[in-house]
């Protein structure tokens, strides 16, 4: 059983808010009708709830108690008693040890063991004992007997020792204390202590002279990691053996012979007593033994002996030590993590309990354990803190003084009746203490006089409790009767001595209720009256109990009195002295307790006058009155029953001191009865004002009661409402009654009548009516039509009377006829045409608010018609849809699940089946569609044909099947474009055949024509990045088609929107060239184009576009680079800032750049035009290079734009070409002119004549004069630059125009000379010859200027900037000029003229004006404006240093 210990159930365990904490009493009067039926109960207070331990640890010295586990049981007490001087095998018919004592009274009533022989009565006895009628079953019954009852009837007779003959020994008769044997140490013994030689011989040996024996026994043992103290050598156990010899010759072998036969032969056979060292055969013992025995063995005598001591040996000794708290603790800690080798923290409580139980129900492991228990908290001090007492508690404690909860004032507290006893009874109005260990036990009892009692855990580990209800408590008696009656035979009050322990499982396979429960510290636990509860301590801890009594205790504890009467046990306190104190006092007493008080009262007025009836009847005359009050309790106790005597008791002369009470007068003495004297304490007159005070105090409320009663108890008509049943409670509380049982019975009565009106009314309305429209069901309080019935029935049953009731029953018997007609609907066969009918039902039951078992079938059924209706409406939606193709799967999965969540119908499974086998042969299909569609390699066209054929059977939509028939035409479609691709006569376009390509390559189709188109279109993109690498420029901005095309946007946004506003030219007016404003229209005409014509024709077009766009941009860039006073409004470069420093300009924009924004690391090439960022587009390669592209091309047959483009460009280049070498010709020819007649002056000074007239800064490199060139020639030189292919002919072209056209005979167009710097007569000779010239050529460029350029000029005359009189001054000496340009400013306009700028590439200005500026640095010298690139703002605002200066000044710091 120990093994398989099931704890019994949880007691309740309650947990009280601080208000309900504030009074314990009353909490635990609520209480107490769920706690009293499981006997005890667990109590957590609130967590603030932390009283000091107040204990004087140091004080507190103890000697605990000696528990043997095993020793507890009452199994084991009855094998103490019985069986352990059996050493033969058990009885194998009844194993139990409670099965023994039927046998022997069977035997003894039948005349005993030689009778029963004799009369053959084995037979009978077997039958009476239970065993069925057999062969040879008294035989065998009779041979057990004989063999292990039989020997033990002998020995509890004495029959065994009547052949006992002790020889004259000469022993120390001294008493020796007795120490009952142990049978594991016995069988656990050595060999060599065992065997009969080692130990015959150990007598032998001893020596006469030597008359002092020492028994080997241990001094201390372990067993089980507990320690047993045993007495120390020479302490009791030293035997002192005399020999007196009656002849000198006697040897002292002769001396130990068998007490039985004897004789002292078979020496071997021979044993010795371990209690009296007399010596018995083994074959002489009844039974005899086979072996010897191990381990210590006694005689039958001394059996007898110690079997005949009192029957307190089954107590608990007291311990030899006197512990200290901190030593038990360190003791306490150490068994238990010896025990279980692990700290003692980590040790489960399971574990614990389990093998408890085990102990206890074992028979061979002996565990000792010790336990303080009842320590006297008077002495050392309570746990808790009490007034004037040796702990001081601080400010934030005080509280706890006057707690309730505070166990030294529970028991005294005025509601407690423990306060009407005079005296202080120690553990039950003064707490007791607790100091437990692991495995330290409390058996099975019940309080003094079956009072509460409350226990409180300070500290430590968990104390296990097992409690059984009060009412359960003559159970557990009879049952402890039943399975150990031996026991309760000697000792009737065995329970009330807390000796006796029984494993919680075997009373509850007997039907005793038993509930348990662990309590940690800082918890209390509370018994209730007459309930049995006993427990262990997990480890070590510290506890402290007290008992209380209430007012329903009085009539339980005058119950107790009697029963202690019949058990013979005295009382602590009398309970008719307590309830005359609590009579004196009746004007303080509670009213509920004075009605309780008065109640008990008359009870014990009753008895006692019949007892003195009694008495006086048997001839008691005498009387007189005693002061039982000031006597002892043990002075006044009952010879016979103990009972305390307090109203009345007898007593006689011839027994000084002694009485007895009343229901005792027999038992007093021999003598007359007329002899004894009856002393009372109160007369019977004396009784009955004192039960009428009371009676006055409780008159009030027993009215109240009465009433209360009689209400309660009223039937049918007599029954009154629930508003009589509230003011009888508001009278209650009005009055200020308790809460006893009868305010709680009528406030639950109310409480019940109310919920019924509630829960009546809440029917009657049918509140839940759209229940169901919400996709509710049965509400969580909802009733059953069962319950409602039970319902019906409780209210007809309740104390009161409520209008409800008949309504309700109206309401019942409407929900009756709807479940019979649901039923007939259930019944029919499913339709769509029910489903009207059931849905009315339904809206019906919406009036009902109770659960009704229809209303889910009804629900089933409505939803299966309905899932029919859904699969008809999807049938004919899928008809009627515009694919027409059927049911989709995702419906028919719909469906199907909703198909699965309804209840089985053959109609429903007919669908249902069909509806699966078509999804089946779907999904199949489904699947296989999309298989086809993802294989690689993709599938022939002729097998997803034939897969489309079998989907296009399928009465289903499926997307995959879709799919595949929409892959199927695709490719075939796809299939006819390339054949008519290949059949055509013209050669596809690139697009074109990307396009068919990239939608062959979509097509999950085995294409046959697409790898050869797939190879032509990597062909041409080969082609394409050939070109691209030939043309493009590293990094270039540019794609391949933007550098073969013509320019459609010259010159950025600007250019752009001066486009735009130039529509009125009669070349933009044409609508084709509106069209091609981009490169993307371009890209896009080329690809329209339907053969090489066409594009050739829209490249043309768009040639003269870029030639028009080119040459207004070279107008408009040449217009703004004219001379002006103020250049800073001029943008130019790519940085779009005013000219400033070193310039270049572009042969074929015109436009100006910063020298230092677009010339890169490497320098220019002399020979070369130079071209801007902009025109510079390509690397232009030759043409010898450039054929072979197109040849491949034409190989691939495949028409790209780029490759439209590179043809035209070829042809382009060499129309081009020819019209060059046709020039070249005509330059022999003295009659052709290339220029106009004012270029009748020397290269160079015409050069420099147009520079100075078209730009305002200075430049880096030549640029071809425009002035004088002819238009053929002009557009000639502009269209070889556009050109993106490298020429010879554009060279040589560049450097004719660029040093100027001779004529056939050789005149010095061609030739240039320098001047020279210091020729200054030469240089204005040449300027005044030609003066009139310029003039005439000025006014003739300034009528052809346009008006934008003539405005900048037209601004107030300036000859130079001026500068301040001080640097004037300054500079006027320093002046070093050979030229004397320092007075310049004092000369007129004609001097002005002949002055020589010194700029090493002067632009020669000319002009009714021209702007100088003198340098501020050590020269002085004086320059053009224009020829610097300094403004007129510049040159006022700062100063201006020439290079040379620069230079000059700058050597130094370096």
């Amino acid at each position: 059983m120990a093994c398989n210990f099931k704890p019994p159930p949880e007691c309740p365990v309650f947990e009280p808010s601080r208000e309900e904490f504030a009074d314990p009493f009353a909490f635990i009067n609520k209480i107490r009708p769920i706690a009293e039926k499981s006997g005890i109960c667990k109590v957590r207070p609130p967590p603030d709830w932390q009283p000091p331990f107040a204990c004087d640890v140091d004080r507190l010295h103890f000697t605990p108690r000696i528990q043997r586990l095993n020793d507890a049981t009452s199994f084991k007490k009855i094998w103490v008693l019985y069986y352990c001087v059996l050493t033969s095998p058990s009885f194998p018919v009844c194993l139990s040890p409670s099965r023994f004592f039927p046998p022997c009274q069977l035997v003894a009533d039948e005349g005993g063991f030689d009778t029963v022989c004799q009369d053959r009565r084995w037979t009978k006895i077997a039958m009476k004992m239970g065993f069925a009628p057999g062969k040879a079953v008294g035989s065998h019954l009779r041979g057990h007997y004989e063999r292990i009852l039989y020997p033990y009837h002998l020995f509890q007779t004495g029959s065994s020792l009547l052949c006992v003959q002790k020889p004259m020994l000469a022993q120390n008769t001294s008493d020796k204390e007795y120490k009952s044997h142990d049978l594991v140490q016995r069988q656990n013994a050595l060999a060599g202590d065992s065997c009969p030689p080692s130990r015959r011989a150990k007598r032998m040996k001893m020596e006469p002279e030597g008359p002092e024996l020492n028994f080997t026994q241990p001094n201390l043992r372990r067993r089980m990691g507990s320690f047993v103290a045993k007495p120390e050598p020479g302490e009791g156990m030293t035997l002192w053996i005399s020999f007196a010899a009656s002849k000198e010759n006697d040897s002292f072998v002769d001396l130990y012979v068998c007490l039985i036969c004897g004789s002292g032969s078979d020496e071997d056979r021979l044993l010795l007593c371990d209690g009296c060292d007399d010596s018995y055969h083994t074959f002489c013992l009844i039974p005899p033994l086979h072996d010897v025995p191990k381990g210590d063995w006694r005689c039958p005598k001394c059996l007898s002996q110690e079997c005949g001591k009192p029957q307190d040996a089954f107590g608990f000794e007291q311990a030899q030590r006197d512990y200290s708290l901190r030593a038990f603790g360190e003791m306490a800690d150490s068994f238990k993590s010896d025990y279980f080798n692990m700290p003692v923290h980590m040790v489960p409580t399971e574990l614990v309990e389990k093998e408890f139980w085990r102990l206890v129900s074992t028979i061979e492991e002996d565990v000792t354990v010790e336990y303080g228990a009842d320590i006297a908290s008077k002495e050392f001090g309570s746990g808790f803190p009490i007034k004037n007492g040796r702990f001081k508690v601080g400010p934030g404690d005080e509280k706890y003084l006057n707690c309730g909860w505070n166990l030294n004032n529970m028991a005294m507290m005025t509601p407690s009746v423990l306060t009407h006893v005079t005296a202080d009874i120690c553990g039950m109005t003064l707490p007791w203490l607790y100091v437990g260990m692991c495995f330290s036990s409390f058996c099975w009892h019940i309080e003094d006089h079956w009072s509460y009692s409350i226990n409180y855990l300070h500290w430590g580990e968990p104390k296990t409790w097992y409690g059984a209800p009060g009412f359960a408590a003559v159970q557990l008696e009879a049952v402890m009767k039943r399975l150990a009656p031996e026991l309760f035979e000697s000792q009737p009050d065995l329970l009330h001595q807390l000796v006796t322990i029984m494993n919680p499982n075997t009373l509850m396979e007997h039907g005793v209720p038993i509930y348990r429960t662990n309590q940690c510290a800082g918890e209390f636990v509370i018994t209730f009256p007459r309930a049995y509860h006993s427990g262990f301590n997990q480890g070590f801890n510290f506890a402290e109990a007290v008992n209380f009594c209430t007012l329903d205790w009085m009539p339980l504890g005058r119950q107790c009195v009697d029963h202690y009467r019949l058990l013979n046990r005295y009382c602590v306190f009398s309970h008719d002295e307590m309830v005359c104190n609590m009579a004196t006092k009746a004007d303080c007493l509670d009213v509920v307790l004075a009605s309780a008080v008065h109640k008990d009262m008359a009870v014990m007025i009753r008895e006692e006058r019949e007892l003195r009836e009694k008495v006086r009847k048997m001839g008691v005359v005498q009387c007189e009155q005693a002061e039982y009050d000031l006597l002892q309790d043990d002075e006044r106790q009952c010879l016979k029953c103990r009972t305390t005597c307090y109203l009345s008791a007898l007593t006689c002369p011839c027994r000084s001191g002694l009485q007895v009470c009343l229901h005792h007068a027999l038992d007093l003495c021999s003598c007359p009865i007329s002899s004894y004297t009856l002393r009372y304490r109160f007369t019977l007159d004396d009784l009955y004002p004192m039960m009428n005070a009371v009676k006055q105090r409780a008159e009030s409320y027993d009215g109240w009661a009465c009433r209360v009663t009689e209400v309660l108890e009223a039937k049918l008509d007599k029954k009154r409402s629930v508003a009589m049943f509230r003011s009888l409670l508001e009278e209650s509380e009005s009055n200020l009654f308790p809460d006893n049982d009868l305010l709680r019975h009528l406030r639950l009565i109310t409480q019940d009548a109310e919920k019924c009106c509630s829960v009546a009314q809440q029917l009657l309305n049918g509140k839940r009516q759209t229940r169901f429209r919400s996709g509710g069901g049965k509400s969580q309080n909802q009733l059953t039509v069962e319950e409602m019935r039970s319902f019906v029935r409780q209210l007809y049953n309740l104390p009161c009377s409520l209008p409800q009731a008949p309504l309700l029953k109206e309401l019942l018997n409407r929900i009756e006829d709807f479940q019979q007609h649901s039923e007939k609907v259930l019944n029919e066969e499913v339709s769509v045409d029910s489903v009207p009918e059931i849905q009315g039902l339904l809206d019906i039951s919406f009036q009902f608010d109770v659960s009704l078992p229809e209303l889910p079938l009804l629900r089933e059924r409505l939803e299966q018609a309905r899932w029919l209706q859904a699969v008809r409406q999807a049938e004919e939606g899928a008809d009627t849809s515009s694919s027409g193709r059927g049911l989709s799967l995702d419906v028919m999965r719909k469906l199907i699940d909703q198909g699965v969540g309804l209840s089985p119908h053959p109609v429903l499974e007919k669908a249902m089946a069909c509806l699966q086998e078509l999804l089946t042969i779907s999904e199949l299909w489904e699947d296989k569609a999309r298989a086809l569609l993802k294989d690689r390699p993709p599938h022939t066209l002729e097998e997803l044909s034939s897969a489309v054929r079998e989907v296009e059977g399928i009465p289903a939509y499926l997307p995959n099947g879709l799919i595949l028939l929409d892959t199927v035409n695709k490719a075939k479609e796809w299939l006819q474009e390339a054949e008519a691709l290949q059949q055509g006569g013209r050669m596809p376009v690139l697009d074109l055949l990307t396009e068919m390509v990239q939608r062959g390559r979509a097509i999950p189709i085995q294409l046959d024509p697409l790898e050869r188109l797939e190879g032509l279109v990597n062909e041409v993109q080969a082609w394409k990045e050939l070109a691209a690498k030939t043309f493009l420029m590293k990094n270039s901005p540019y794609t391949l088609l933007e550098v073969l095309c013509p320019r459609c946007e010259v010159g950025g946004a600007s250019l752009k929107r001066k486009a735009k506003k130039a529509k009125e030219s009669p070349l933009h007016g044409k609508k084709k060239a509106a069209k091609l404003e981009s490169l993307s229209d371009v890209d896009k005409a080329l690809s329209e184009s339907k053969d090489s014509a066409s594009a050739m024709a829209t490249l043309g077009e768009v040639r003269l576009k870029e030639l028009e766009s080119l040459s207004t941009l070279r107008a408009a860039n040449e217009s703004k680079l004219l001379p002006a006073a103020d250049c800073s409004d001029v943008k130019v470069c790519v940085c779009q800032k005013p000219p400033m420093g070193a310039m270049l300009q572009c042969e074929l924009c015109r436009d100006a750049f910063h020298s230092v924004c677009v010339r890169g690391p490497a320098e220019a090439k002399p020979a070369h035009a130079w071209l801007c960022p902009l025109c510079q587009r390509s690397e232009k390669p030759p043409l010898e290079k450039i054929l072979p592209l197109l040849a491949s091309l034409q190989r691939i047959r495949v028409r790209v734009p780029e490759g439209d483009a590179l043809r035209y460009l070829i042809e382009r280049t060499v129309s081009w070409q020819r019209r060059a070498r046709q020039v070249s010709t005509r330059w022999g020819d003295p009659d052709v002119q290339y220029l106009t007649p004012a270029a009748a002056v020397s290269p160079s000074q015409e050069w420099s004549r147009s520079s100075a007239a078209q730009t305002v800064f200075y430049t880096e490199q030549r640029c071809i004069p425009l002035q004088g060139l002819s238009a053929e020639l002009e557009e000639l030189m502009v269209e070889g630059l556009l050109l993106q292919v490298s020429l010879p002919e554009t060279q040589q072209l560049y450097r004719v125009l660029l040093n100027g056209m001779t004529s056939p005979t050789g005149n010095g167009h061609g030739n240039t000379s320098p001047r020279e710097p210091g020729d200054k007569s030469k240089l204005l000779n040449s300027q005044g010859k030609n003066k009139d010239e310029r003039k005439v050529k000025h006014r003739v460029e300034w009528e052809g200027m346009p008006a934008g350029a003539r405005e900048r000029l037209l601004k107030p005359r300036r000859k130079k900037a001026r500068m301040s009189r001080e640097k004037r001054c300054e500079r006027r000496p320093a002046s070093a000029s050979p030229t004397g340009l320092s007075d310049l400013s004092q000369s007129d306009d004609s001097e002005e003229d002949m002055i020589v700028c010194p700029a090493e590439r002067c632009l020669q200005p000319e002009g009714d004006e021209v702007f100088w500026v003198q340098c501020d640095g050590s020269c002085n010298q004086w320059f053009h404006m224009a020829c610097v690139g300094v403004s007129a703002e510049l040159a006022e605002k700062e100063d201006y240093v020439c290079v040379s200066c620069a230079i000059k000044d700058a050597r130094p710091r370096k």
